[in-house]
């Protein structure tokens, strides 16, 4: 394998890692070993665990801006941020990547943690800003419907993350009340 080979090798076993443990909790014996190469090694592709995590999030970052910029390129002019709705409530199945964001918004006490994901965030939403053209307050209630449902999958509540209708009904803003 080449460098790059080996480096995305070690990215797809620390984001189920640290998916799962967080940047405090998950051990590098255990991500190097994973990837088929020695605990040295890791830190000569990765100088530290901290760069290795971060190089994660912006993993993370990276796919979000896929998604929404693939979902947004193939919807109507007035659908795109329902379009990006509903590619993110599929994003929702991929576990790892929901806990990985989850568990970058809990490490934010390290300042490049924060700074890695508050630039990410901040980016995603000018990128949802530009590509639907939507008015600041339907991006606000877009992102904090996606917060909610971020946190609602990853408790497994199928009452709100189980039920793609319900949370493309409220990332439209048109939610019905419950009966």
């Amino acid at each position: 394998m080449t460098g790059d080979e080996r480096r995305e090798a070690v990215l797809q076993v620390a984001i189920a890692e640290f998916a799962r443990t967080g940047l405090h909790g998950t051990s590098t014996e255990k991500i190097a070993a994973g990837a088929g190469i020695s605990h040295p090694y890791l830190f000569r592709l990765y100088r530290t665990k901290k760069a290795l995590f971060l190089a994660c999030l912006e993993r993370c970052h990276e796919r979000l801006h896929e998604t929404f910029t693939r979902a947004a390129e193939t919807a109507g002019e007035g659908d795109r941020l329902e379009a990006m709705g509903k590619a993110y409530v599929e994003l929702l199945a991929d576990r790892e990547m929901l806990l990985l964001q989850l568990q970058g918004y809990a490490a934010c006490d390290d300042d490049d943690v924060r700074a890695t994901s508050s630039t990410g965030y901040a980016e995603l939403w000018a990128l949802v800003e530009r590509l639907s053209g939507a008015p600041e307050e339907e991006v606000r209630a877009f992102f904090a419907t996606g917060m909610l449902l971020n946190v609602a999958a990853a408790m497994e509540l199928p009452q709100i993350a189980g039920e793609p209708g319900w949370a493309l009904a409220h990332l439209r803003g048109r939610a019905q009340p419950a009966d």
